[in-house]
């Protein structure tokens, strides 16, 4: 158990920072862990985290059951815990609890193209996986913008994502570029900028101007690559001058918003039970702290290979959903076992999913460990909680500063 009574060591400047967050609308699963928190667990050691849970976004296709969320943030906070998220080592905070979010959100909105937010893919699909659910609202619309805000609000430089969410950072991308374009100059920017490209030399400024104007006219990465360098690496100007001529090379003003890079999560895709996408719509899901009786049943009824209605009939393991727990959980030696045996009908599909529940079963011991204490004592992850949020606000209210600074509201 990790000890929480000193202040945890939360991030500093030197270490570059990474921002996620999940909605607490039900139980995590095995996909949830293999597909993100695994990832996260790792990400602890290496960089500033700032993990949060997601209520506000919960919200916005649950908004009419909110007794789903409210019984879920912390049991969803046990289960980060269980997997080994550690609040010594990264800022686990609540979304609600810090209004700076809704603030920035409501600012982004003012210069956020609707379109920009009707073309995110997840926009349509979701409408169509969720057709039990009214989602024509502008919750529903906008929380692309709310992610947004979430990102940008701690400056945070990646956001773990797999593939099907990154156009997600992309938009975050977009939204910070479109704002520092708005907002990010200086009262007397073209004064400042002139005395910038005057320290490059005339010469310099020259060649300078032309790969701008092949960068922003041709998107030419080739001179936008040597741009940067070769302000990255003149001796002769300072820090606000190689900002300015980053800024004005790229169409945009001064960075107020720092632009996010999405971290493709390095992820194993574990399936469900039936073979589909592992989630609770589809009551297919294994969770974090499933009772082991009822892991036993679920996998041992598991669909496999449809060809193999016999015990004698050969099978294929690309056909059946338990080859893909293989693939995750199995070493090159078992892998080779079943495909032996089940090509040639050498095992039976029970045989071949007992290795499987044996792994689930090893993975979980020490996770149900690490959960004990805080089912026992909720307090701690309450305490776990307040220290994160109050943490996570600080840096939030001095990023608003700045905000509201560049927009002109800190009259």
């Amino acid at each position: 158990m990790p000890d929480n009574s000193q202040q945890p060591s939360f991030p500093t400047a030197s270490r570059e920072r990474v921002l996620s967050g999940m909605r607490p609308t039900g139980a995590l699963h095995l996909g949830h862990y293999h597909g993100a928190l695994k990832n996260w667990t790792r990400l602890q050691h290496e960089m500033s985290c700032f993990y949060f849970v997601a209520d506000w976004h919960a919200l916005t296709t649950h908004y009419e059951s909110r007794e789903v969320i409210e019984k879920n943030v912390y049991e969803m906070v046990i289960d980060w815990l269980a997997t080994g998220l550690d609040p010594n080592l990264c800022t686990m905070f609540l979304q609600s609890r810090i209004p700076e979010h809704a603030e920035l959100f409501t600012l982004l909105s003012m210069g956020t193209p609707i379109g920009w937010l009707e073309r995110v893919p997840t926009y349509k699909d979701q409408q169509e996986k969720l057709k039990d659910k009214d989602l024509s609202t502008y919750g529903f619309l906008g929380y692309p913008l709310l992610q947004a805000a979430d990102i940008l609000i701690y400056r945070a430089q990646h956001v773990p994502v797999g593939e099907d969410q990154a156009s997600h950072v992309e938009l975050t991308r977009e939204v910070a570029r479109r704002f520092n374009h708005l907002y990010g100059r200086e009262s007397d920017f073209e004064v400042r900028l002139a005395a910038s490209l005057e320290a490059i030399g005339k010469d310099s400024a020259k060649r300078f101007e032309k790969s701008r104007r092949q960068f922003q006219e041709a998107g030419d990465a080739k001179a936008f690559e040597g741009a940067m360098a070769f302000i990255a690496n003149h001796p002769d100007l300072k820090a606000d001058d190689k900002e300015r001529l980053q800024g004005y090379f790229k169409g945009s003003g001064k960075s107020v918003l720092v632009e996010p890079q999405a971290l493709l999560t390095q992820a194993s895709r574990l399936p469900g039970l039936d073979g589909a996408k592992m989630s609770k719509s589809y009551n297919n899901t294994i969770a974090i702290r499933e009772d082991k009786v009822a892991i036993e049943i679920k996998l041992k009824r598991m669909p496999t290979d449809p060809a193999r209605v016999r015990r004698t009939d050969v099978g294929n393991p690309s056909r059946c959903p338990v080859w893909q727990f293989h693939k995750v959980y199995s070493d090159a030696t078992t892998q080779a076992w079943v495909q032996q045996g089940c090509t040639s009908a050498g095992i039976g599909c029970l045989d071949c999913k007992q290795p499987i529940i044996d792994a689930v079963l090893l993975e979980q011991q020490p996770m149900l460990e690490r959960a004990q204490p805080y089912i026992d004592n909720p307090t701690l992850v309450r305490d776990i909680i307040d220290a994160g949020t109050d943490t996570a606000r600080k840096v939030a209210r001095e990023t608003m500063v700045d905000v509201r600074a560049a927009i002109g509201l800190n009259y």
